[in-house]
C-alpha cells in the first residue's frame, strides 16, 4: 500500500502496530519458527574459514559501504568474493566495481546468499539504518559472520533480535565504529580500572555541525519521481512501508527521515560516547527527556535538539545524566577552560558538508569526581581539564596499551577465532538501543518513562509503540522469525 503523503506517519504507526506487537512480543520467547523459505539455512552454524583468508560478500558498495569494502580488503585477511548493491552501476558504485572487476554482482541480498551462500564466510553491510536489519538477519541464520554499519538497526526491537541472533547462531558480529578499536577505546578502559575516571555523574555529548535536513520543511512526503534504470526500488525498501520513489530519500538523504534514518544521534552518538556507555556500564536508561526540538516534524529530525538520558545507580557507580546536543546553533555549555576541541585526524569525510575543527565540532565532556575530561569522537583520546591539571596528573597516569588491530581487522581476526569482536552486538546492542529511544523521544517531543526490565515506555503508547515500528512489507516479515 502507497504511503499518504498528507498522513501524519504516527497516526499511521498506531494504526497498524498490532502486527508486530503480536508477532514479536517483548522478548526473546516471542520468537516462532522460520518460514520453509529461511529453515535450510538455519541448519548450518557459524565456523571459521576454511582457507587463510575470509571469504567477504560486500552489501553496499557506494559512499559509506564503498570505504567498509576498501578498508576490510586492505586488512589482506579477506577475498572479496560478492558485490551487492541495489543502485549496481550507478556512479557511486564504479570505484568498488573496477577495483574487483570479475567478482560476482547482484542486486538483491537475498539471491547473493542463495546462490552463493557456501562460497561466503562473512557479510558486510554498509547500507541505509533501516536495511541493515533483513540482511544481517539473513547472513547469520545461515551462519555467516557480520560487520554491520552504526547504529545496528533502526528499531530498538530489530537491534534487541539482532543481539538474540548473534547469540543463537554463535557467530562473530561486529558494529562499524571504529574508534572501538582505535586509542579512545584502550585509553579509557585503562583510565577505568585505574580509577582515574571515576564516580562519572554527567556527560555532555554534542555534534553541532550542519545536517542534510537543516532548512527543509516539508509537510508530507515527497512527490514521485521515475525511478532510475540503475535502482531496484522495491528491494531498496526492504522492510520498509511503501513509498513512491524520490531522489530525495537515497545516497545518504535516507538519514533525514524518520521512517529510513536515525538522524545525527545515530549517525555520530555511537563515535562520540560509545567507550562512556561500555566502560561506565550505563546499559539503558529510565527515563529519555526531550528538552529542546526546533522545526519539530512527523518526517523530518529536528533541525536542533536536546535530549537528557538519565541513567541509574549501577552497583558502585552513581546515576548519571548524559545530555545530547544537536543543531548548528544549538551549542552545549562547555567549561570555561574548554580550549579547542579535541579532533580526531582520521575521521572519514562526511558525503555532504565537511566537519567543523573549531570548538564546535563533534565531541564530549566527562564530568568525574575531581577531574573533568574533554574528548573528541572515533579514535581521539581524552584530555584532562584545565591544563594545569592535566600536568598534575601526568605521572599517576596508567600505561595504556596499543591497539592490537585496527576494527576492519578486529572483526576479520574474530571471523576465524583468533580475536573477539570489540564492537559486538552483546556490547553495540544497548548503544544502539539507548540512541533509539532518543530518536523516538526527537520523534514525540516528549518525557519517556523507561522500565528497564520489561524494556517497555510506560507513560507514552505512542512511543512504545515506536518501540516496534511499523510491520514490515508482506513477504519481508519473514526475517523477523529468523
Amino acid at each position: 500500500m502507497q504511503s499518504n503523503p498528507n498522513q501524519s506517519p504516527l497516526c499511521s504507526l498506531f494504526q497498524r502496530r498490532g502486527f508486530l506487537k503480536g508477532m514479536l512480543g517483548a522478548g526473546a520467547g516471542s520468537l516462532v519458527a522460520a518460514t520453509p523459505l529461511f529453515a535450510q539455512s538455519q541448519k548450518i552454524s557459524a565456523k571459521a574459514p576454511t582457507g587463510d583468508k575470509v571469504r567477504l560478500a560486500c552489501c553496499g558498495i557506494g559512499n559509506r559501504g564503498k570505504d567498509d569494502v576498501n578498508a576490510l580488503h586492505a586488512t589482506g585477511l579477506c577475498t572479496i568474493v560478492a558485490l551487492c548493491d541495489v543502485d549496481m552501476g550507478a556512479e557511486h558504485t564504479l570505484e568498488i566495481l573496477k577495483k574487483f572487476p570479475d567478482v560476482p554482482r547482484f542486486q538483491d541480498f537475498r539471491k547473493m546468499l542463495e546462490t552463493m551462500g557456501k562460497d561466503i564466510d562473512a557479510v558486510s553491510i554498509g547500507v541505509p539504518d533501516f536495511a541493515h536489519f533483513p540482511i544481517a538477519m539473513l547472513a547469520m541464520s545461515m551462519g555467516k559472520h557480520v560487520y554491520v554499519e552504526k547504529p545496528m538497526a533502526h528499531t530498538f526491537q530489530e537491534v534487541e533480535l539482532m543481539m538474540q541472533a548473534e547469540k543463537k547462531y554463535k557467530v562473530a558480529a561486529q558494529m562499524g565504529n571504529q574508534g572501538h578499536s582505535e586509542a579512545n577505546y584502550f585509553q579509557f578502559k585503562a583510565w577505568t580500572e585505574a580509577g582515574i575516571i571515576k564516580n562519572v555523574t554527567k556527560i555532555t555529548a554534542f555534534m553541532n555541525n550542519g545536517r542534510r535536513w537543516h532548512g527543509m520543511q516539508v509537510a508530507g512526503y515527497l512527490p514521485a519521481q521515475p525511478v532510475p534504470a540503475s535502482l531496484d526500488w522495491d528491494t531498496w525498501l526492504g522492510t520498509a512501508q511503501s513509498h513512491a520513489y524520490n531522489k530525495g530519500y537515497i545516497n545518504g538523504d535516507w538519514r533525514s527521515w524518520f521512517d529510513f534514518g536515525n538522524g545525527a544521534l545515530g549517525d555520530w552518538g555511537a563515535h562520540i560516547f560509545d567507550t562512556a556507555h561500555e566502560f561506565l556500564h550505563l546499559g539503558l536508561p529510565e527515563e529519555i527527556n526531550s528538552l529542546k526540538a526546533d522545526g519539530p516534524s512527523d518526517f523530518l529530525f529536528p533541525q536542533a535538539s536536546t535530549l537528557c538520558f538519565k541513567f541509574p545507580k549501577r552497583e558502585h557507580m552513581p546515576a548519571l545524566d548524559l545530555t545530547w546536543y544537536d543543531g548548528v546553533k544549538n551549542l552545549p555549555p562547555l567549561p570555561d577552560e574548554f580550549g579547542q576541541a579535541v579532533v580526531d585526524g582520521n575521521i572519514p569525510p562526511p558525503t555532504a558538508g565537511k566537519i567543523d575543527t573549531k570548538a564546535s565540532a563533534p565531541g564530549k565532556v566527562i564530568y568525574g569526581e575531581d577531574l573533568t575530561f574533554k574528548g573528541g569522537t572515533h579514535g581521539a583520546t581524552l584530555e584532562i581539564i584545565p591544563e594545569a591539571k592535566a600536568k598534575d596528573m601526568a605521572s599517576k597516569l596508567p600505561a595504556v596499551s596499543k591497539s592490537p588491530s585496527n576494527h576492519f581487522k578486529n572483526f576479520l581476526l574474530a571471523c576465524k577465532g583468533e580475536e573477539t569482536c570489540r564492537s559486538s552486538f552483546a556490547v553495540a546492542g544497548p548503544l544502539s538501543q539507548v540512541m533509539v529511544l532518543g530518536v523516538i523521544a526527537q520523534h514525540v517531543n516528549a518525557q519517556l518513562k523507561f522500565d528497564r526490565s520489561t524494556k517497555q515506555i510506560t507513560n507514552h503508547p505512542v512511543a512504545n509503540a515506536l518501540l516496534l515500528g511499523p510491520p514490515p512489507r508482506k513477504q519481508w516479515e519473514q526475517f523477523y522469525k529468523l
